[in-house]
C-alpha cells in the first residue's frame, strides 16, 4: 500500500467518524424532546388519574347520602 492509498484510507476514516458523531448528536436533541413529550404525557395522565379519582369520591358520599 502506498502512503497516498494509506492518507486517504486515513482521511475517509476521520470523515466517516466525523459524520455519525454528528449524526449520533443530532438523534440525542431528537431524543430529548421524546423523553420532554413523554413526560409531559405521564404528568397529564397523572393528573387526570387525580381528578378521576377525586369526581368517583364524590360520587360514592353522594350516594352514602
Amino acid at each position: 500500500m502506498d502512503w497516498i492509498q494509506f492518507a486517504i484510507f486515513i482521511v475517509s476514516i476521520l470523515g466517516m467518524f466525523s459524520w455519525l458523531r454528528a449524526d449520533i448528536a443530532l438523534n440525542r436533541t431528537e431524543a430529548a424532546a421524546d423523553r420532554r413529550d413523554v413526560l409531559g404525557l405521564l404528568r397529564e395522565l397523572k393528573d387526570e388519574m387525580k381528578d378521576f379519582h377525586g369526581r368517583l369520591c364524590a360520587i360514592e358520599e353522594a350516594r352514602k347520602k
